[in-house]
């Protein structure tokens, strides 16, 4: 599928971008390019083709989940203006 200038300036004004007259053949071509390589991917039979979230069938190692940093909630709580039971206190906003 090619695309002509007037589609590039098209897309670009829906995109809300700034295209330079000169690179709009350049645009043209590689957005052509790409929809062609999509209509490509679209004649793929995948009719007997499991959806999946990743290709390979296996899990993912984890990380130990180990604590990292030390408590600093109480240094952290000396700045604020309301505390209560390790609670910061904010004003309501809503009435």
């Amino acid at each position: 599928m090619a695309l002509k200038p007037e589609d590039v300036k098209t897309i670009a004004q829906l995109a809300r971008l700034d295209i330079r007259e000169a690179d709009i053949p350049a645009y043209a071509d590689n957005l052509s390019r790409i929809l062609d390589f999509v209509q490509q991917l679209e004649a793929a039979d995948t009719d007997k083709v499991a959806p999946m979230a990743h290709p390979l069938d296996m899990s993912q190692r984890m990380r130990a989940d180990e604590v990292s940093e030390q408590d600093q909630r109480d240094l952290y709580q000396e700045n604020a203006p309301q505390v209560d039971a390790g609670l910061y206190l904010v004003p309501k906003v809503i009435e």
